[in-house]
């Protein structure tokens, strides 16, 4: 199929249909270019992906780093060669990368690349289809992370989840959780008896426990709100943990938590 940058000529709805509905919520993604060309081809090709939203342009990791502190972000669109700081020297600095999809005129970095865990590789200039064969991998990546809360079948009806660490499959209830913690692709599941690690991204925890009177605080950290023992407007004290409170999340966080600042 060789159709050019400004030819989109796909049903990415029967596509949605195939994957079974997996991406409820939009897609955030951020595309991270020096050069405004690339970054328009990649624009006009997510034109086709009706569930994906461009929440920020960024010309070099600075301003990469300001979108990632503002936004959730999902997916990142990655050139390697860009002033200052590469696309490499960037993602090793970051502790909870996205997803990365690396868009670059230089083959030779392709081995490297995988090394970050990206889910794909894709040379200059990008043809539609092979951009479409990335999102592919990418949204089958997160169906594959789908995870699901259990609210029947159980002694007195309490809702769990299974999580898998390690081989192992632990059932953890709800309301036995008092955080979550994010590691790259992994989170740490925080009880008062113990702690699990599996790969799943915080993101998608977020969206299964949002209604569940949980909340995420920081771009690391969902917490239980039930298991708040104190807070202000910096911190969150769950348990014997002290958790920061993200400067984007702050407004959200205090309302929830009913917060008065007449009450310094």
């Amino acid at each position: 199929m060789n159709i050019t940058s400004g030819e989109i000529i796909i049903d990415y709805k029967l596509y949605l249909c195939r994957i079974e509905n997996s991406t409820i919520m939009k897609t955030k993604c951020i595309i991270v270019d020096d050069e405004p060309l690339a970054r328009k081809v990649i624009k006009a090709h997510l034109q086709s992906f009706e569930d994906v939203e461009i929440v920020a342009e960024c010309g070099n990791a600075v301003e990469t780093n300001k979108a990632l502190r503002e936004f959730t972000v999902d997916l990142i669109f990655l050139d390697i060669e860009m002033p200052q700081i590469s696309g490499f020297e960037f993602l090793k600095s970051l502790t909870n990368p996205p997803k990365v999809i690396i868009v670059t005129a230089y083959r030779n970095y392709a081995l490297k690349g995988y090394e970050y865990d990206i889910v794909d590789y894709l040379l200059k200039p990008v043809s539609f289809d092979r951009f479409y064969k990335a999102m592919t991998k990418f949204f089958k990546q997160l169906k594959d992370t789908e995870i699901k809360v259990f609210d029947e079948g159980d002694t007195g009806g309490k809702p769990f989840i299974y999580f898998n660490e390690d081989k192992t499959i632990h059932k953890i209830y709800l309301n036995e959780i008092l955080y979550l913690e994010s590691f790259r692709e992994y989170i740490k599941v925080h009880t008062r008896d113990k702690a699990i690690m599996t790969k799943l991204p915080i993101s998608k925890i977020e969206e299964k426990l949002r209604d569940r009177d949980f909340i995420r605080i920081h771009k690391s950290y969902v917490i239980s709100v039930n298991k708040v023992n104190s807070f202000n407007s910096r911190i969150i004290n769950i348990g014997e943990s002290e958790l920061p409170i993200g400067r984007t999340y702050k407004d959200a966080v205090m309302k929830v938590l009913k917060f008065d600042p007449d009450l310094l």
